[in-house]
């Protein structure tokens, strides 16, 4: 089977093409390919398929398996791969678990997408706490030292957003196993911890939802922003710093899409033998 990894910010993904080949029982190859010690080694694995509603179909596959609604690093990567191995357009909209996403190639590898509107009510994330207008702004969380709080936003998949004062001092993998596996989140969650450099510059890192720590989420960069902004601690247009490298999000007003910008890479490619 051909392959191509590709990476955005050091957040690594297998692409495989299957517009020309059919491939069974995604999720198990998925898990299998993903295996840094027995397969090729990444955090996911997307596949690329023909779609009767957009310009193609992603479906997207997590190390451990399970599959997300979105990822916005993997449609990044989803979309170079296209462009370079299967059709060199720049501008594709991709059918996704979330819902149709945008995307389009600018110079020098950036890929700017258009994530959609956040969701942002209890119900939409989902979080099974809410405040007094059925959203999830700065609420407290139950965990077993105490409470923690946050803010729940849906990038089309479960984001829980903790502003820290100090990153460095934060523990990223305790704390966000701990709040992704919470009875609060039905779905379970990705969780950000944030910390707010200046109101257009955030310091982010993540725990996602069935891998762990990694070095880039571009939905959570999405969901720091808006999250931000709701607890107007950021401007709507900010760069956001992770462990992989810079995304620039952009959230122009309550409604509107949120707009990511960052890099896709080209790894390496290869066949791998079952």
């Amino acid at each position: 089977m051909e392959f191509v990894k590709y990476q955005g910010l050091g957040n690594d993904f297998i692409l495989i093409d299957c517009v020309k080949i059919k491939i069974d029982g995604l999720n198990a190859l998925g898990k299998k390919l993903c295996d840094r010690h027995f397969g090729i080694g990444a955090d996911g694995l997307i596949a690329v398929f023909p779609s009767a509603s957009a310009d193609y179909k992603i479906r997207i596959i997590n190390s451990d398996g399970t599959e997300p609604e979105m990822c916005g690093n993997g449609i990044r990567c989803a979309m170079r791969f296209v462009f370079d191995y299967i059709k060199p357009q720049r501008k594709l909209t991709f059918e996704t678990l979330a819902g149709p996403i945008k995307t389009e190639l600018l110079a020098e590898n950036l890929v700017k997408v258009d994530m959609g509107a956040p969701k942002l009510t209890a119900a939409q994330i989902p979080l099974n706490i809410s405040d007094s207008d059925g959203r999830a702004v700065d609420i407290p969380v139950k965990l077993e030292g105490g409470k923690i709080k946050g803010t729940g936003v849906s990038m089309g998949n479960p984001h829980f957003v903790i502003f820290v004062e100090d990153i460095k001092k934060t523990d990223v993998a305790k704390t966000g196993k701990e709040v992704e596996n919470n009875t609060a989140f039905p779905q379970k969650t990705n969780v950000e911890f944030v910390q707010v450099i200046t109101p257009s510059r955030l310091c982010m890192k993540v725990w996602e939802r069935g891998v762990g720590i990694t070095l880039a989420c571009g939905t959570g960069a999405c969901a720091s922003l808006v999250a931000g902004v709701l607890n107007n601690k950021t401007e709507r247009l900010a760069l956001v710093e992770l462990d992989g490298g810079q995304l620039t999000v952009e959230w122009p007003d309550d409604g509107a899409s949120v707009f990511m910008t960052g890099p896709a890479t080209e790894v390496f490619s290869g066949v791998f033998k079952e």
